[in-house]
């Protein structure tokens, strides 16, 4: 990729960076991959989609390091667990034969799985020995007849976000577009229900979560054509052009993909979450608005009335257990904030969210939820999440894996937020699991007995005083 196209793609007219400076989103600099690189960030973009095989163009590291890194689920095809990389030696580099390889590579991935399209990534050491996977790509597609689609995000280009972008602008340049969307069958269409098509990004169906929401989709007559990319499938995101309404799910992950559908389609977008029974609603609502139909509006209010009664009562038993507890949530992007609307929801306090991977507007939010003076985490380092432990009572910690440890250490409970978790909190019914899954946690009898001295620290105390 080119310097240019990586700096057009840095300069995000609907980024809300470009109102601060002229130069958009912030440059890559000195080991600002560390927290995931561009090609990390193009992979767990697109590995959702359950039916390509997805070959990594690079070393056994690179694949080895990212493959499977997120609690995606399919309903179908598991074709997108299988890790696929061309595997480049020493030798290969020295000798030039990366674009050999790749090409032999997608012909294996082709003949063994059949795929519907392959997904090549592009990674830093044959991006800098300079292979020309655009060609070999098209070399491939022409010579078997199967979408073989280019990810041009080395690893150096940048950080894990300009990747998410770098893999929208990779399917809207190759796939969306070349296909129309399937009619419905007239079984599935009810009766005096004018079905209208929306799609879902950033949306990757972490433990399943998805599935919560889908039906609340289907019974308005809201047909999903595509989501970018959980359970998705390849026909889908072909047909992505012909929403009326895109959803921005995961906080500006590719917003490029939004705004590109938009000027080029005229598809009206907005930006929402599905965490919590106040913005699950909100969701909805905003679908309504933007569609203009005043029966969808009319049964989306019934439909809100009657989840929200039902969601009401399900969770006053755990709201009983829960209110008044403190809680430091270091997290990032649209669970910034979205998550703090769940909590408020359960009546806990929410004393200060992390927000280095949150956009400008994510914290706005976040100041809209909680006050000017709301407290938030730039800086996540383990000294500075515990004395702010220690400072504020905190009851538990809610954060990523990598901050597992730092709770177990201070003997504080802990609650996994993030992709790698096994539980799905999106939706109406997603707040009942993550109710369930907070008063578990914090009730759990562990943290008294870690808490108390060892048994055998209290028989040198005794001893001690007896020789006193």
């Amino acid at each position: 990729m080119k310097q240019k196209d990586i700096t057009a793609l840095l300069d995000e007219p609907a980024c809300n960076h470009n109102k601060k400076s002229k130069s958009g989103c912030a440059k890559p600099k000195p080991g600002s991959a560390a927290g995931g690189c561009a090609f990390d960030g193009a992979q767990i973009a697109l590995l959702p989609i359950a039916d390509v095989a997805h070959i990594v163009h690079g070393s056994i590291a690179c694949a080895g390091s990212s493959w499977d890194n997120r609690g995606t689920r399919s309903s179908g095809s598991t074709l997108y667990k299988i890790g696929m990389t061309t595997d480049l030696t020493e030798q290969d580099i020295v000798m030039g034969r990366g674009e050999k390889r790749l090409f032999h590579s997608i012909k294996q991935a082709i003949d063994t799985y059949q795929p519907a399209a392959v997904f090549v990534y592009n990674t830093c050491i044959p991006a800098l020995v300079g292979d020309d996977i655009d060609a070999v790509c098209k070399s491939a597609n022409d010579k078997w007849g199967v979408s073989v689609v280019p990810v041009d995000a080395a690893g150096f280009y940048g950080t894990k976000n300009l990747g998410n972008r770098i893999a929208g602008e990779s399917m809207v340049k190759y796939v969306v577009g070349t296909r129309e969307p399937d009619p419905l069958p007239p079984s599935s269409v009810k009766e005096g229900i004018t079905v209208h098509d929306v799609n879902l990004i950033g949306e990757y169906n972490i433990a399943g979560e998805l599935w919560h929401v889908l039906p609340l989709l289907d019974e308005l007559g809201l047909r999903v054509l595509c989501t970018l990319s959980g359970d998705a499938r390849f026909r889908e995101v072909q047909t992505m052009h012909r929403a009326k309404v895109n959803m921005m799910v995961c906080s500006k992950a590719m917003i490029n993909v939004a705004r590109k559908l938009k000027d080029a389609f005229g598809t009206v977008w907005f930006e929402g979450s599905f965490y919590g029974v106040t913005d699950v609603s909100k969701a909805l609502r905003d679908f309504a608005r933007l569609i203009d139909d005043p029966d969808l509006t009319q049964r989306t209010e019934s439909l809100i009335s009657r989840e929200e009664a039902r969601i009401d009562q399900a969770l006053e038993p755990w709201r009983e257990r829960l209110r008044g507890k403190r809680v430091l949530l270091y997290t990032g992007g649209v669970k910034s904030w979205s998550i703090i609307s769940a909590l408020q929801d359960l009546g806990m306090h929410v004393v200060a969210t992390g927000t280095k991977k949150s956009t400008e507007e994510d914290k706005a939010r976040i100041r809209e939820l909680m006050g000017e003076d709301v407290k938030m985490l730039e800086d996540g380092n383990p000294r500075a999440l515990l004395k702010l432990v220690r400072d504020e009572n905190v009851d538990i910690l809610i954060a990523g894996g990598r901050n597992m440890y730092t709770a177990l250490k201070a003997r504080l409970p802990f609650l996994d937020i993030n992709q790698e978790r096994d539980f799905g909190y999106e939706g109406y019914t997603g707040m009942i699991e993550l109710a369930r899954q907070l008063a578990l946690t914090v009730e759990c009898p562990v943290w008294e007995a870690v808490r108390r001295p060892a048994p055998w620290k209290k028989n040198l105390q005794k001893a001690a005083g007896a020789e006193t």
